[in-house]
Protein backbone atom coordinates (compact mmCIF):
# COMPACT_ATOMS: atom_id res chain seq x y z
CA UNK A 1 0.00 0.00 0.00
CA UNK A 2 0.91 3.55 -0.61
CA UNK A 3 -0.08 6.77 0.81
CA UNK A 4 -1.58 7.05 -2.68
CA UNK A 5 -3.82 4.89 -2.11
CA UNK A 6 -5.29 6.69 1.18
CA UNK A 7 -8.47 9.43 0.95
CA UNK A 8 -5.56 12.07 1.60
CA UNK A 9 -5.62 14.99 -0.75
CA UNK A 10 -3.10 16.23 -3.42
CA UNK A 11 -1.49 18.85 -1.05
CA UNK A 12 -1.21 16.04 2.14
CA UNK A 13 0.17 13.91 0.01
CA UNK A 14 3.17 16.28 -1.77
CA UNK A 15 4.01 17.33 2.10
CA UNK A 16 4.63 13.47 2.90
CA UNK A 17 6.72 13.19 -0.88
CA UNK A 18 8.68 16.36 0.38
CA UNK A 19 9.49 13.94 4.07
CA UNK A 20 10.49 11.32 1.49
CA UNK A 21 7.49 9.22 2.80
CA UNK A 22 5.78 6.71 0.60
CA UNK A 23 4.46 3.91 2.47
CA UNK A 24 2.72 4.31 5.47
CA UNK A 25 3.12 1.89 8.54
CA UNK A 26 0.69 -0.81 9.76
CA UNK A 27 -0.59 1.16 12.55
CA UNK A 28 -1.53 3.54 9.82
CA UNK A 29 -2.82 1.21 7.00
CA UNK A 30 -5.34 0.02 10.53
CA UNK A 31 -6.25 3.76 11.80
CA UNK A 32 -6.37 6.12 9.28
CA UNK A 33 -9.22 4.72 6.77
CA UNK A 34 -11.29 4.56 9.72
CA UNK A 35 -10.21 7.95 11.16
CA UNK A 36 -11.16 9.25 7.89
CA UNK A 37 -14.98 7.98 8.15
CA UNK A 38 -15.08 9.32 11.32
CA UNK A 39 -15.05 6.43 13.35
CA UNK A 40 -13.39 6.36 16.90
CA UNK A 41 -10.63 4.27 17.06
CA UNK A 42 -9.16 2.04 19.85
CA UNK A 43 -4.88 1.62 18.96
CA UNK A 44 -2.16 -0.79 20.47
CA UNK A 45 0.94 0.86 19.90
CA UNK A 46 4.40 2.27 20.95
CA UNK A 47 6.64 4.85 19.82
CA UNK A 48 7.95 4.12 16.67
CA UNK A 49 5.35 2.67 14.92
CA UNK A 50 4.03 5.97 13.26
CA UNK A 51 1.39 6.42 15.06
CA UNK A 52 1.44 9.97 14.88
CA UNK A 53 0.85 10.60 11.62
CA UNK A 54 -1.77 7.37 12.21
CA UNK A 55 -3.77 10.30 13.70
CA UNK A 56 -2.34 13.84 12.58
CA UNK A 57 -3.36 12.43 8.84
CA UNK A 58 -6.83 12.39 9.18
CA UNK A 59 -6.99 15.07 11.28
CA UNK A 60 -5.82 17.49 8.87
CA UNK A 61 -7.63 15.97 5.98
CA UNK A 62 -10.78 16.30 7.57
CA UNK A 63 -10.34 19.53 8.76
CA UNK A 64 -9.18 20.70 4.92
CA UNK A 65 -12.55 19.31 3.70
CA UNK A 66 -14.21 22.38 5.75
CA UNK A 67 -14.06 25.95 4.98
CA UNK A 68 -12.05 28.16 7.09
CA UNK A 69 -13.98 29.95 10.05
CA UNK A 70 -12.05 33.08 10.48
CA UNK A 71 -12.10 32.93 13.97
CA UNK A 72 -10.18 29.93 14.23
CA UNK A 73 -11.87 27.99 16.72
CA UNK A 74 -10.37 25.18 18.60
CA UNK A 75 -11.11 21.85 16.49
CA UNK A 76 -8.83 19.07 17.19
CA UNK A 77 -7.46 18.74 20.64
CA UNK A 78 -4.23 15.80 21.32
CA UNK A 79 -3.36 15.25 24.82
CA UNK A 80 0.02 13.85 25.09
CA UNK A 81 2.17 13.40 28.70
CA UNK A 82 5.43 15.09 28.18
CA UNK A 83 6.65 17.90 26.71
CA UNK A 84 9.07 16.64 24.34
CA UNK A 85 6.27 14.32 22.92
CA UNK A 86 3.94 17.26 22.53
CA UNK A 87 6.86 19.39 20.90
CA UNK A 88 7.52 16.41 18.30
CA UNK A 89 3.53 15.80 17.67
CA UNK A 90 2.98 19.64 16.76
CA UNK A 91 6.85 19.49 14.08
CA UNK A 92 4.74 16.75 12.50
CA UNK A 93 1.39 18.65 12.56
CA UNK A 94 3.69 21.03 10.74
CA UNK A 95 5.27 19.13 8.36
CA UNK A 96 2.28 16.87 6.84
CA UNK A 97 0.40 19.98 6.95
CA UNK A 98 2.19 22.47 5.20
CA UNK A 99 0.57 23.09 2.05
CA UNK A 100 -2.77 23.30 4.06
CA UNK A 101 -3.85 26.62 6.17
CA UNK A 102 -4.61 24.96 9.03
CA UNK A 103 -3.47 27.12 12.48
CA UNK A 104 -1.55 25.23 15.46
CA UNK A 105 -0.89 25.54 19.13
CA UNK A 106 1.34 24.01 21.44
CA UNK A 107 0.48 24.05 25.30
CA UNK A 108 2.83 22.61 28.36
CA UNK A 109 4.58 23.98 31.77
CA UNK A 110 7.81 24.38 32.39
CA UNK A 111 8.02 28.09 30.54
CA UNK A 112 5.81 30.83 30.55
CA UNK A 113 2.18 30.52 29.81
CA UNK A 114 1.54 34.38 28.39
CA UNK A 115 2.87 32.85 24.01
CA UNK A 116 0.70 30.15 24.60
CA UNK A 117 -2.49 32.31 25.74
CA UNK A 118 -1.48 34.70 22.79
CA UNK A 119 -1.71 31.97 20.25
CA UNK A 120 -4.77 30.77 21.24
CA UNK A 121 -6.08 33.85 21.27
CA UNK A 122 -5.10 34.07 17.19
CA UNK A 123 -6.84 31.15 17.17
CA UNK A 124 -5.82 28.03 16.62
CA UNK A 125 -7.64 24.79 14.74
CA UNK A 126 -5.32 21.99 16.35
CA UNK A 127 -4.03 22.28 19.84
CA UNK A 128 -1.55 19.70 21.03
CA UNK A 129 -1.17 20.03 25.16
CA UNK A 130 -0.18 18.04 28.14
CA UNK A 131 -2.67 17.93 30.94
CA UNK A 132 -1.59 20.01 33.54
CA UNK A 133 -0.94 23.15 31.52
CA UNK A 134 -4.20 22.44 29.44
CA UNK A 135 -6.27 22.41 32.81
CA UNK A 136 -4.57 25.86 34.53
CA UNK A 137 -5.21 27.81 30.88
CA UNK A 138 -9.02 25.94 31.10
CA UNK A 139 -9.39 27.30 34.54
CA UNK A 140 -8.35 30.85 33.58
CA UNK A 141 -10.75 30.65 30.53
CA UNK A 142 -8.00 31.13 28.15
CA UNK A 143 -9.66 27.40 26.27
CA UNK A 144 -13.09 27.22 24.81
CA UNK A 145 -13.34 23.76 23.49
CA UNK A 146 -17.16 24.26 22.68
CA UNK A 147 -16.40 24.02 18.37
CA UNK A 148 -14.46 20.63 19.30
CA UNK A 149 -14.77 17.91 16.75
CA UNK A 150 -11.68 15.97 17.14
CA UNK A 151 -10.05 14.33 20.25
CA UNK A 152 -6.83 12.25 20.22
CA UNK A 153 -5.43 10.42 23.88
CA UNK A 154 -1.29 9.64 23.30
CA UNK A 155 -0.09 7.31 25.24
CA UNK A 156 -2.40 6.73 27.51
CA UNK A 157 -0.44 3.97 29.85
CA UNK A 158 2.30 6.79 30.35
CA UNK A 159 -0.69 8.97 31.28
CA UNK A 160 -1.18 6.27 34.24
CA UNK A 161 2.29 5.83 34.91
CA UNK A 162 2.59 9.92 35.45
CA UNK A 163 -0.02 9.98 37.28
CA UNK A 164 -1.88 12.17 35.09
CA UNK A 165 -5.23 10.05 34.84
CA UNK A 166 -7.29 12.59 37.29
CA UNK A 167 -6.43 15.33 35.27
CA UNK A 168 -7.68 13.78 31.90
CA UNK A 169 -11.01 12.79 33.15
CA UNK A 170 -11.08 16.53 34.17
CA UNK A 171 -10.33 17.70 30.60
CA UNK A 172 -12.39 14.85 28.97
CA UNK A 173 -15.73 16.11 31.15
CA UNK A 174 -15.30 19.51 29.64
CA UNK A 175 -15.20 17.95 26.12
CA UNK A 176 -18.14 18.12 23.79
CA UNK A 177 -20.36 14.62 23.99
CA UNK A 178 -20.78 14.87 20.25
CA UNK A 179 -17.04 14.15 19.08
CA UNK A 180 -14.56 11.45 17.22
CA UNK A 181 -11.81 10.14 19.55
CA UNK A 182 -8.73 8.22 19.01
CA UNK A 183 -7.32 6.82 21.73
CA UNK A 184 -3.73 5.34 22.04
CA UNK A 185 -1.58 3.73 24.31
CA UNK A 186 1.24 1.43 24.37
CA UNK A 187 -0.37 -1.55 26.66
CA UNK A 188 -3.62 -1.55 28.29
CA UNK A 189 -3.78 -2.25 31.79
CA UNK A 190 -7.11 -2.16 33.74
CA UNK A 191 -7.43 1.44 34.02
CA UNK A 192 -6.85 2.58 30.97
CA UNK A 193 -9.37 0.05 29.56
CA UNK A 194 -11.81 1.65 31.60
CA UNK A 195 -11.06 4.67 30.34
CA UNK A 196 -11.46 3.99 27.15
CA UNK A 197 -14.60 2.39 27.43
CA UNK A 198 -15.75 5.63 29.34
CA UNK A 199 -14.13 7.84 26.10
CA UNK A 200 -15.03 5.64 22.86
CA UNK A 201 -18.39 4.45 21.25
CA UNK A 202 -17.89 1.55 19.10
CA UNK A 203 -14.11 2.32 18.38
CA UNK A 204 -12.23 0.38 15.30
CA UNK A 205 -9.79 -1.45 17.26
CA UNK A 206 -6.35 -1.31 15.57
CA UNK A 207 -2.88 -3.58 16.90
CA UNK A 208 0.61 -3.29 15.83
CA UNK A 209 3.93 -4.06 17.35
CA UNK A 210 3.07 -6.32 20.71
CA UNK A 211 5.95 -4.85 23.15
CA UNK A 212 7.98 -7.79 23.33
CA UNK A 213 8.10 -8.59 19.71
CA UNK A 214 10.07 -5.10 19.19
CA UNK A 215 12.95 -6.29 20.85
CA UNK A 216 12.90 -9.11 17.66
CA UNK A 217 14.42 -6.55 15.48
CA UNK A 218 17.36 -5.12 16.95
CA UNK A 219 20.64 -6.48 17.50
CA UNK A 220 20.81 -7.00 21.17
CA UNK A 221 23.98 -7.56 23.10
CA UNK A 222 24.65 -8.09 26.90
CA UNK A 223 27.79 -6.91 28.77
CA UNK A 224 28.75 -7.93 32.47
CA UNK A 225 30.47 -5.67 34.30
CA UNK A 226 31.34 -4.79 37.98
CA UNK A 227 28.87 -1.19 38.97
CA UNK A 228 32.27 0.58 39.40
CA UNK A 229 33.50 -0.06 35.97
CA UNK A 230 30.56 0.79 34.08
CA UNK A 231 31.44 4.10 33.00
CA UNK A 232 34.89 2.83 32.13
CA UNK A 233 33.36 0.26 29.61
CA UNK A 234 30.77 2.80 28.50
CA UNK A 235 34.00 5.43 27.45
CA UNK A 236 35.63 1.90 26.08
CA UNK A 237 32.68 0.94 23.72
CA UNK A 238 32.04 4.50 22.44
CA UNK A 239 35.99 4.77 21.37
CA UNK A 240 36.26 1.52 19.91
CA UNK A 241 32.93 1.29 18.07
CA UNK A 242 32.85 3.51 15.05
CA UNK A 243 29.51 2.26 14.27
CA UNK A 244 27.77 4.18 16.96
CA UNK A 245 27.31 7.46 15.23
CA UNK A 246 24.91 8.66 17.49
CA UNK A 247 23.47 6.58 20.77
CA UNK A 248 21.21 7.57 23.57
CA UNK A 249 22.42 6.34 26.76
CA UNK A 250 19.68 5.51 29.30
CA UNK A 251 20.22 5.86 32.92
CA UNK A 252 17.61 5.15 36.25
CA UNK A 253 18.37 8.31 38.27
CA UNK A 254 18.49 12.25 37.25
CA UNK A 255 21.44 11.64 39.17
CA UNK A 256 23.17 9.39 37.66
CA UNK A 257 22.15 10.44 33.73
CA UNK A 258 24.13 13.77 35.15
CA UNK A 259 27.48 11.97 36.13
CA UNK A 260 27.42 9.89 32.71
CA UNK A 261 27.61 12.68 30.59
CA UNK A 262 30.24 14.96 32.86
CA UNK A 263 32.42 11.62 32.78
CA UNK A 264 31.65 11.44 29.36
CA UNK A 265 32.57 15.43 28.34
CA UNK A 266 35.78 14.27 30.53
CA UNK A 267 36.90 11.77 28.18
CA UNK A 268 36.65 13.39 24.98
CA UNK A 269 33.59 12.16 24.19
CA UNK A 270 30.66 15.19 23.28
CA UNK A 271 27.89 14.09 26.10
CA UNK A 272 24.46 15.77 26.70
CA UNK A 273 21.92 14.77 29.93
CA UNK A 274 18.10 15.44 29.75
CA UNK A 275 16.17 14.64 33.12
CA UNK A 276 13.13 16.28 34.91
CA UNK A 277 15.45 18.45 36.99
CA UNK A 278 16.72 20.28 33.69
CA UNK A 279 14.64 23.48 31.84
CA UNK A 280 12.39 23.26 29.54
CA UNK A 281 14.56 25.23 27.36
CA UNK A 282 18.11 23.59 28.60
CA UNK A 283 16.12 20.12 27.39
CA UNK A 284 15.28 20.79 24.05
CA UNK A 285 18.61 22.46 23.39
CA UNK A 286 20.21 19.06 24.13
CA UNK A 287 17.60 17.19 22.05
CA UNK A 288 18.20 19.17 18.83
CA UNK A 289 22.22 19.52 19.20
CA UNK A 290 21.58 15.29 19.75
CA UNK A 291 18.98 15.25 16.48
CA UNK A 292 21.63 17.21 14.20
CA UNK A 293 24.45 15.27 15.03
CA UNK A 294 26.42 17.65 16.69
CA UNK A 295 26.46 15.56 20.08
CA UNK A 296 26.87 12.09 19.97
CA UNK A 297 25.72 10.90 23.28
CA UNK A 298 22.65 11.78 25.11
CA UNK A 299 21.61 10.70 28.57
CA UNK A 300 18.20 10.18 29.65
CA UNK A 301 16.15 8.86 32.14
CA UNK A 302 13.20 7.10 31.53
CA UNK A 303 10.61 9.47 31.77
CA UNK A 304 12.63 12.45 29.90
CA UNK A 305 13.08 9.84 27.07
CA UNK A 306 9.64 9.37 26.48
CA UNK A 307 8.42 10.35 23.14
CA UNK A 308 11.88 10.70 21.58
CA UNK A 309 11.57 10.02 17.87
CA UNK A 310 14.86 10.60 16.06
CA UNK A 311 14.95 8.19 12.99
CA UNK A 312 18.57 7.80 13.27
CA UNK A 313 19.35 6.81 16.22
CA UNK A 314 21.59 4.08 15.62
CA UNK A 315 22.43 2.66 19.37
CA UNK A 316 20.59 2.56 22.62
CA UNK A 317 22.81 1.66 25.79
CA UNK A 318 21.30 0.75 29.31
CA UNK A 319 23.77 1.71 31.68
CA UNK A 320 21.06 -0.31 33.99
CA UNK A 321 18.31 -3.08 33.57
CA UNK A 322 15.36 -1.27 35.01
CA UNK A 323 12.77 -3.11 37.62
CA UNK A 324 10.22 -2.94 34.93
CA UNK A 325 10.92 -5.56 31.98
CA UNK A 326 8.46 -3.68 29.45
CA UNK A 327 10.43 -0.63 30.34
CA UNK A 328 13.37 -2.19 28.51
CA UNK A 329 11.18 -2.95 25.31
CA UNK A 330 10.68 1.04 25.44
CA UNK A 331 13.76 2.12 25.58
CA UNK A 332 15.27 -0.42 23.19
CA UNK A 333 12.68 1.22 20.84
CA UNK A 334 14.14 4.15 20.85
CA UNK A 335 16.42 2.98 17.94
CA UNK A 336 15.42 0.70 14.88
CA UNK A 337 12.31 2.56 14.31
CA UNK A 338 10.07 2.66 11.33
CA UNK A 339 11.74 -0.40 9.69
CA UNK A 340 15.62 0.82 10.03
CA UNK A 341 17.89 -1.24 11.75
CA UNK A 342 19.13 -0.64 15.56
CA UNK A 343 21.83 -1.78 17.85
CA UNK A 344 21.43 -2.03 22.10
CA UNK A 345 23.81 -2.79 24.32
CA UNK A 346 22.80 -3.54 27.86
CA UNK A 347 25.42 -3.18 30.70
CA UNK A 348 24.64 -6.15 33.73
CA UNK A 349 25.64 -6.28 37.03
CA UNK A 350 25.14 -8.94 39.73
CA UNK A 351 22.45 -7.33 41.68
CA UNK A 352 20.47 -6.64 37.96
CA UNK A 353 20.59 -10.20 36.96
CA UNK A 354 17.07 -11.13 38.26
CA UNK A 355 15.95 -7.33 36.26
CA UNK A 356 17.99 -9.17 32.94
CA UNK A 357 16.10 -12.85 33.14
CA UNK A 358 12.86 -11.01 33.70
CA UNK A 359 13.79 -9.10 30.30
CA UNK A 360 14.49 -12.04 28.73
CA UNK A 361 11.66 -14.32 29.67
CA UNK A 362 9.60 -10.92 28.29
CA UNK A 363 11.30 -10.70 24.54
CA UNK A 364 12.16 -14.44 24.28
CA UNK A 365 14.89 -13.64 22.38
CA UNK A 366 18.88 -15.02 22.62
CA UNK A 367 20.54 -12.05 23.54
CA UNK A 368 24.68 -12.81 23.07
CA UNK A 369 27.19 -12.35 26.17
CA UNK A 370 30.05 -10.11 25.14
CA UNK A 371 32.90 -11.09 27.03
CA UNK A 372 35.79 -9.85 24.95
CA UNK A 373 35.85 -6.51 26.53
CA UNK A 374 38.38 -5.28 29.52
CA UNK A 375 35.62 -4.79 31.99
CA UNK A 376 34.07 -8.47 32.78
CA UNK A 377 32.64 -9.78 35.72
CA UNK A 378 32.69 -13.65 37.12
CA UNK A 379 28.76 -13.13 35.64
CA UNK A 380 30.60 -13.08 31.76
CA UNK A 381 33.06 -15.76 32.26
CA UNK A 382 32.88 -19.05 30.29
CA UNK A 383 31.63 -21.51 33.17
CA UNK A 384 29.12 -18.93 34.13
CA UNK A 385 26.40 -17.86 30.51
CA UNK A 386 27.16 -18.03 26.74
CA UNK A 387 23.82 -16.92 24.83
CA UNK A 388 22.18 -15.75 28.03
CA UNK A 389 18.94 -16.05 27.00
CA UNK A 390 19.32 -19.81 26.76
CA UNK A 391 20.26 -20.21 30.32
CA UNK A 392 17.58 -17.48 32.34
CA UNK A 393 14.84 -18.24 29.49
CA UNK A 394 15.00 -21.57 29.13
CA UNK A 395 16.33 -21.65 25.73
CA UNK A 396 13.89 -19.51 24.18
CA UNK A 397 14.87 -18.60 21.79
CA UNK A 398 14.74 18.67 -0.89
CA UNK A 399 12.02 20.83 0.86
CA UNK A 400 10.37 23.49 -1.80
CA UNK A 401 8.78 26.85 -0.97
CA UNK A 402 5.19 26.72 0.89
CA UNK A 403 2.54 27.54 -1.36
CA UNK A 404 0.39 30.56 -0.68
CA UNK A 405 -2.01 30.01 2.31
CA UNK A 406 -5.82 31.29 2.69
CA UNK A 407 -6.49 28.11 1.45
CA UNK A 408 -7.08 24.59 2.58
CA UNK A 409 -6.10 23.01 -0.60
Amino acid sequence: MKFTDLDLNADILDALQDLGYESPTPIQQQAIPPALEGRDVLGTAQTGTGKTAAFVLPIIELLSREPIDTQRPIRALILTPTRELAIQIDESIRDYGKYVDVKRALIFGGVGQQPQVDALRRGSEIVVATPGRLLDLMQQGHVDLRDLTWFVLDEADRMLDMGFINDVRKVIAKLPRERQTMFFSATMPFEVLRLSDDLLVDPVRVSVAPVSSTAEKIAQKAYFVDTNAKRDLLAHVLKSDDDIKSVLVFSRTKHGADRISKDLERRGIPALAIHGNKSQNARQAALTSFKKGKTRVLVATDIAARGIDIDELTHVINMDIPDVAETYVHRIGRTGRAGASGVAYSFIDREEYGNWQAVLKLINVEVPAEREHPFPSVLSTPDSFGMVAKAAAGGGGPRRPSRPQGRRR
